[in-house]
């Protein structure tokens, strides 16, 4: 399987989860390092992993990652289509750079992901897609981050078509919606902000990698066979209330 964005946060819980339950991980992420320490991780605890270094915003590394895993495991059966950056913005002085930033490795990153994994997919008897989107674009939004929620929201509108599409072929489309999420990012804004933020969720806690990397195994298991062009929310009931 593949996994981009897959060095930190939610990409890397998502490689462990499938690596301890015997999946065969193509770590994948735009620093070589970052993606080495993922994958020998995994190794170390007795699983199989091979690190690439790919950028999902170029065509031809999307393409040679997908190759990559081919020539390595002799297929693909599955891709978690994770990878995704999120700097803040204002849209009074956001520019087109930083727009189209955002929405080439959210957006456009994800549909070249699927692209380049599509032929060995299709040879795959056992096909699934489990992209990564948000809570933010597609159910809320949050000051800064109309970038990041359009191509999110997008997310979701080339999900289900591509779910369509692919249904003839067996392969199943899927998406998790993360809320918030303790990751590598967020604890560098101290712990008062972090309980600050939980306590807006009604279970009082952010959620973790591994909740998000539960929910894509899920996804990608037999149990969810007949589930296609779906979401999961994933968050701790943080859309929940009114106000």
């Amino acid at each position: 399987m593949v996994v981009t964005g897959a060095s930190r946060g939610i990409g890397r819980g998502i490689a462990e989860i499938f690596g301890r339950h015997g999946g065969r991980i193509v770590v994948a992420a735009r620093g070589r390092e970052g993606a080495e320490l993922v994958a020998g991780g995994i190794t170390e605890a007795g699983g199989e992993a091979l690190a690439v270094a790919c950028d999902v915003a170029d065509p031809s590394q999307a393409r040679a990652l997908a190759e990559a895993a081919e020539q390595h495991f002799g297929g693909i059966d599955i891709l978690c289509a994770n990878a995704g950056i999120f700097p803040a913005a204002p849209l009074a002085s956001m520019t087109p750079e930083q727009w189209d930033e955002v929405l080439d490795t959210n957006l456009k990153g994800g549909f070249l992901a699927v692209s380049a994994c599509l032929p060995a997919l299709r040879r795959s008897p056992y096909g699934r897609i489990v992209l990564t989107s948000s809570i933010t674009g597609p159910v809320t939004g949050y000051p800064g981050w109309s970038h990041y929620g359009a191509s999110k929201a997008g997310q979701l509108g080339f999900m289900r078509t591509a779910a369509i599409e692919l249904a003839p072929c067996g392969i199943t489309v899927n998406a998790v919606l993360p809320g918030n999420i303790a990751t590598e990012g967020l604890a560098a804004n101290g712990e008062a902000y972090l309980a600050e933020m939980a306590s807006a969720i009604p279970l009082r806690r952010l959620g973790s990698a591994a909740d998000i990397a539960n929910a894509a195994l899920f996804l990608a298991s037999d149990e969810a066979a007949y589930i296609t062009g779906q979401t999961l929310v994933v968050d701790g009931g943080q859309t929940l209330p009114e106000g």
